[in-house]
């Protein structure tokens, strides 16, 4: 893990390098690569197989590729407002935000392949001249949180890589850059903290120290192991594919 995720289990950091950790060159970069494996698997779908559902509960394919079309757009806004220093939010609203999505999903194949393809390098480009000074520039997440507008590279890569294994096709979380598998680690175990959730679950990656949800937790523990990848995987509720646990147990929602 990351040298921010200590091992709550003996407050022992891993030796394992996480996507903060790089400079932000190398962060923008893994995000294009996520945008780039995003693009591939897409390319493995045909027209008609995006009507078809996407891992996601209610979702098709053509959701999912409205979402990471349209989150490009949102995180314009965002370098916008960095850049300007004008208050630019992502969304107007969460309704607005879904009901974008919604409405996406009835477009045509070419059109949600020309909006991914399109707005992804309109992103790119406002990275590209974000001028070094405005990169620490503060702007606000639909969720409300305040972050430097360096962090749009690690929300973009969330988006693409995961959602790249949502799409259906070949891609899993072994294909990511551990990196990227680190900190996502860190983002769902601070999503489930803050949340009050799995204080019961001791996480168990393959040659990495234990870390237990909840340290302060007094009851029998529900180990979960398997791979840094599979973990990452079943933590964000899209694979059990390489784990061992319990029968029945399932992850707290992230986010």
């Amino acid at each position: 893990m990351s040298s921010n995720v200590a091992s709550v289990a003996d407050n022992t950091s891993r030796d394992t390098t996480g996507f903060h950790d790089l400079p932000l060159d190398e962060r923008l970069q893994t995000a294009r690569d996520g945008t780039a494996f995003f693009g591939r698997h897409l390319a493995q779908i045909s027209d008609a197989d995006l009507d078809g559902s996407s891992s996601l509960p209610g979702w098709t394919r053509k959701h999912v590729l409205a979402h990471v079309g349209y989150n490009a757009a949102a995180l314009c806004n965002l370098i916008t407002w960095a850049a300007t220093g004008v208050e630019t939010p992502m969304y107007s609203s969460f309704e607005q935000r879904n009901l974008e999505i919604e409405q996406g999903a009835t477009q045509s194949a070419a059109a949600l392949r020309n909006l991914f393809s399109h707005t992804a390098a309109r992103l790119d480009e406002a990275w590209r001249h974000l001028p070094s000074d405005r990169w620490s520039h503060e702007v606000r997440t639909i969720q409300g949180r305040t972050i430097p507008a360096s962090e749009t590279a690690w929300l973009r890569t969330r988006e693409v890589w995961i959602h790249a294994v949502d799409l259906g096709t070949a891609g899993s979380f072994a294909d990511f850059p551990e990196p990227v598998l680190a900190d996502l680690f860190d983002d769902v175990l601070s999503g489930w903290r803050r949340n009050d959730d799995g204080a019961q679950l001791r996480l168990m990656p393959a040659g990495q120290t234990a870390t237990d949800v909840d340290p302060g937790f007094d009851g029998t523990r529900i180990e979960v192991s398997g791979s840094l990848a599979a973990i990452v995987g079943w933590m964000c509720g899209r694979s059990t594919d390489g784990i061992t646990t319990a029968e029945g147990v399932t992850p707290p929602r992230w986010i």
